[in-house]
């Protein structure tokens, strides 16, 4: 799993700009909600707010996303080539897995339903663009 974050951290002090391309990411989103991940460095496991919008995923430290918020991630889903459950893999309940053609990244919700919610809502953001699987476009600001 360490090689998974070597890649996702490829730009190390984007701009806010270049972190989002434009997107509003703090209105109309298509899925909000709270999210654990694992930090790029130390792989602790960290509560993260996360907004789909524009076939991004972005994420924050908490869920007042106003137009001034600092992104702390995002991760281009328009890379991505499939999303499913992974409880099994982590040996941890209401999880899923984003991946590109050579990497994962996981994330764990805090119900059955956040899962679900989540999981539809990636998979038809995942469905309805380019399979140009690329990767992930992370920084180091969890």
């Amino acid at each position: 799993m360490d090689k998974i974050f070597s890649s996702f951290s490829t730009l190390l002090n984007p701009s806010q700009a270049e972190l989002t391309a434009g997107t509003s990411f703090w209105q109309d989103a298509v899925h909000a909600g709270w999210l654990e991940k694992q930090g790029d460095v130390i792989k602790t496991w960290r509560k993260r707010w996360f907004v789909l919008k524009d076939n991004k995923l972005f994420w924050f430290l908490d869920d007042d996303v106003q137009q001034c918020s600092r992104v702390r991630g995002v991760i281009d889903v328009s890379k991505c080539m499939s999303v499913k459950g992974c409880d099994d893999a982590l040996g941890r309940e209401h999880c899923f897995e984003l991946s590109t053609r050579n990497e994962q990244m996981y994330f764990v919700c805090a119900t059955k339903a956040d899962k679900e919610g989540w999981l539809s809502c990636l998979g038809k953001a995942v469905v309805s663009t380019s399979r140009d699987t690329d990767g992930f476009t992370e920084y180091l600001g969890y």
